[in-house]
């Protein structure tokens, strides 16, 4: 990890917004608003730009790919993907031929990060039994890993009808980029480094510094292969504002409203200003403030994990279109640079 070399990117859910009225955006209008925030980071350097899947009310986005391509259509640099693919609930033969797809139509810049999902909507809705939760993931996580050759596959597993010699189409013309998402369990880690996948650590809560044990074991684990190294980055929530306290007081309101409805779901208790307060501190995961206070936190986290790719998930809630918008903006022209310039001072 250098200076240059670290990428700053984002990530969004497609959270169901409100308008200036105050009424919440219908869905179609904000897979409008996701294409123009991507439009938005492409403009200002940013590297990354990632959709998450879901299956309710909250979130507009159920098929990130088409939104992607919308994107590819309108952008030029930044690569595109996903934050995450629920692979336990789809297809490894569909998701990959959908994901070539978008990397010919973007030319070359699609990437995925594959993952189970914080929620679990997607297997009902599909036919899945979520007593099958831990083999749908790793059994499908192995058969994508051997597609990825872009060769012939011959699998067998518990979950999936057999596969003899199938190949799947379209070819890429360099591959495809792919990444795991990964909670912080040392089996999750392990198995992403044994099937060759970059790390991409969801940092939701508590201070970044009690991930280095998973990074360190990830290298680890793929020196004693003798394979390569492979990225490592992080998922985490924040906003920018001008002023800390304009994003503060913009972020925390649409926060709660996005915590206390899963939070009703998952008894949890309210999300309190004080708890709010904690995730801006050291030992929080929310990187919110104006450019320089953001940018000092994210400085550090980097130094700490000695990360490849820091991923901002910018969508929280009913965050307005047009803060997003600001958040983007800021975040490539301010923060990204004066990282940058923390990071080559030392």
């Amino acid at each position: 990890m250098t200076a240059t070399s670290v990428q700053f990117a984002l990530d969004t859910f497609g959270d169901v917004t409100r308008g200036a009225d105050g009424e919440l955006l219908s869905d179609a209008q904000t897979i409008r608003n996701v294409v123009d925030q991507a439009v938005l980071a492409d403009e200002v350097g940013l590297s990354f730009f990632g959709v998450g899947e879901h299956h309710r009310r909250e979130f507009a986005v159920s098929s990130p790919e088409i939104v992607l391509a919308a994107a590819a259509a309108r952008t030029k640099d930044i690569r595109l993907g996903t934050a995450v693919t629920v692979l336990s609930s789809d297809d490894p033969v569909r998701v990959y031929e959908r994901f070539a797809t978008l990397d010919a139509v973007s030319n070359g810049r699609a990437e995925i990060i594959l993952g189970r999902g914080s929620f679990t909507e997607s297997f009902p809705l599909f036919g899945f039994d979520l007593a099958d939760y831990e083999i749908l993931f790793e059994e499908r996580l192995d058969l994508f890993g051997r597609l990825r050759s872009e060769q012939p596959v011959s699998w067998q597993g518990r979950t999936r009808p057999a596969l003899t010699d199938a190949d799947v189409f379209p070819k890429t013309e360099n591959g495809l980029r792919a990444w795991v998402g990964v909670g912080g369990s040392p089996e999750s880690v392990l198995r992403t480094a044994h099937n060759g996948y970059g790390l991409m650590l969801a940092i939701i809560g508590g201070g970044a510094a009690r991930f280095r044990p998973y990074v360190d074991l990830f290298h680890r684990t793929r020196d004693a292969m003798g394979a390569d190294r492979l990225p490592v980055g992080v998922h985490s929530p924040g906003h920018v504002a001008d002023t800390d306290e304009q994003a503060w007081e913009e972020l925390f309101p649409a926060m709660k409203v996005n915590r206390d409805a899963i939070g009703a779901e998952r008894g949890w208790p309210p999300y309190s200003r004080l708890q709010f307060q904690h995730d801006l501190g050291p030992d929080g995961a929310v990187y919110a403030g104006s450019p320089e206070t953001v940018a000092r936190k994210l400085a550090q986290t980097i130094r700490t994990l000695e990360l490849d790719r820091f991923d901002l998930k910018f969508s929280h809630g009913t965050l307005a279109h047009e803060s997003m918008m600001r958040s983007i903006e800021l975040y490539g022209t301010k923060v990204a640079p004066l990282v940058r310039d923390m990071l080559a001072d030392e």
